[in-house]
């Protein structure tokens, strides 16, 4: 076997994907392993490393299977020996500007939903700090902890 290859445990390390997610991805066609071992092992390469890895960017965005299947797609034959010229390079990059925008969307409606939440959990801290004298809650300033009124 060729040191070009990894089995997929060493894959699902790397990408910190499960074996059977790995597989799934096969099943649906979006990552083939470039190879099988005498013994019927999947082999990959960085290639399909990085295939994955560009799955797994995709997925906490809410992008379909549909939706990486293309941007794969596009992205494999713009990669392509010989590269595509003309309308057809054009309309390739158009559909990968397509998800880099809806990905820089997504980004900016997860960053809300994240200062939202923190938020909220610095509410939940300021009223156990108040409700709590003489106890730190997880997350607050040291300088700020309460001191039980017998204390002061």
């Amino acid at each position: 076997m060729d040191g070009s290859y990894m089995q997929i445990g060493e894959v699902a390390a790397r990408t910190e994907l499960s074996l059977r997610t790995i597989r799934h991805y096969e099943e649906t066609g979006l990552v083939i392993p470039s190879a099988r071992s005498q013994g019927g092992f999947r082999l990959y390469t960085e290639t399909d490393v990085a295939r994955l890895m560009v799955i797994r960017r995709m997925k906490p965005l809410g992008f379909s299977l549909d939706q990486m299947r293309d941007l794969l797609d596009a992205t494999d034959r713009l990669d392509a020996d010989p590269a595509p010229q003309g309308e057809e390079r054009q309309a390739l990059l158009a559909r990968v500007r397509h998800y880099e925008q809806a990905a820089a969307e997504q980004i900016d409606t997860l960053r809300t939903q994240l200062a939202r939440a923190e938020d909220f959990a610095h509410t939940l801290r300021s009223r156990l700090a108040r409700d709590t004298p003489g106890v730190r809650t997880p997350g607050a300033p040291l300088d700020q902890a309460r001191t039980a009124p017998d204390e002061e």
